[in-house]
């Protein structure tokens, strides 16, 4: 059975959190771990790259000197590839760089990722997370308690509350989502992920 210690703001733990072993305690699918996190990094790619051809570029309507008995190479049109200010060749287009997965690998995916935080020690989960007043001191004390501080930190919470979101937001290493937003790359990307226990019990029921 997969346990955690729940602990408080002050770093005290005050119960065992059992876990949901086909969430947190699987046998990861790293294959598909890999795919996921592809899919996720091609998704933020916009793709609005662009340069012109020879047939978007302005001017060369016409040959610019005669084919032969000036001295210089022949040349059929100013916007051609050799020329400043012509088109280009083999460049960027605009395109869509998105991928797909299936609902299942995607779940499965999320899941591996779980248990590999799980098995690296790399979870934390407190019974709650709220604070008295909106400053960011508040969320460094937590983080210096917890020995976080020079960690990055994905903090994962069931509900948002707003002292929580102003504490955070100036702070690098500290990345705070909604259980209902957690994702693979956030996942990865993280040394240590801080649940909350409404967040755990959230997770579990969408994921189980």
């Amino acid at each position: 059975m997969k346990k955690v210690k729940l602990l408080n703001l002050k770093g005290e733990e005050i119960n065992d959190l059992k876990l949901n072993e086909e969430v947190f305690g699987i046998t990861p699918n790293d294959k598909v771990l890999y795919d996921a996190i592809i899919l996720a990094r091609a998704s933020l790619r916009q793709g609005t790259h662009s340069t012109k051809t020879r047939s978007e570029v302005s001017g060369g309507g016409r040959k610019p000197w005669r084919q032969k008995g000036t001295g210089h190479a022949r040349q059929g049109s100013i916007r051609a590839v050799q020329w400043v200010g012509g088109g280009r060749f083999g460049t960027p287009v605009p395109r869509d760089y998105s991928k797909k997965q299936n609902r299942k690998e995607r779940r499965l995916a999320l899941k591996s990722a779980l248990s590999h935080k799980f098995n690296d020690n790399e979870v934390i989960v407190m019974e709650e997370l709220s604070f008295a007043t909106p400053k960011t001191k508040e969320m460094v004390n937590l983080l210096t308690t917890l020995k976080l501080a020079d960690k990055k930190v994905l903090i994962v919470v069931a509900n948002f509350e707003e002292n929580v979101i102003l504490a955070s937001r100036n702070l690098a290493n500290v990345a705070l989502i909604s259980a209902d937003e957690l994702n693979v790359l956030d996942l990865v990307n993280s040394d240590v992920v801080l649940f909350t226990n409404d967040a755990i019990t959230k997770i579990e029921e969408a994921l189980k």
